[in-house]
């Protein structure tokens, strides 16, 4: 084990932690832009954690492809703008002023 699998398991921990802000998006706005991405980050969560496996059983660039690769399709998801005059701490914990409308669904 060397250093490059520490940082694969951060990227592990960022990819879990952009899939449950944008599930936690999802149920505060019910917005399709945060349902498809939360979707779509159990996937990029599953090819993260298989990627640190890779690393850990001695394959580390392989592993740190299969991570930047699930972060970056993680980000190519389009999503709705939501965010106005946030800070940069509110955005990053996925808190939104916007509420649900119960109509909506």
């Amino acid at each position: 084990m060397t250093y490059l699998t520490y940082i694969a398991g951060f990227g592990v921990i960022c990819t879990y932690f952009l899939w449950f802000r944008d599930a936690r998006l999802f149920l505060q706005t019910l917005l399709p832009g945060f349902r498809k991405a939360a979707y779509y980050g159990v996937m990029y969560a599953a090819v993260s954690l298989l990627g640190f496996l890779f690393s850990i059983y001695g394959n580390e660039l392989l592993g740190l492809g299969l991570i930047c690769g699930a972060l970056y399709l993680q980000g190519r998801i389009v999503r709705e703008r939501i965010w106005t005059n946030e800070t940069a701490l509110e955005r990053f914990l996925g808190r939104c002023r916007c509420k649900k409308d119960k109509g909506a669904q």
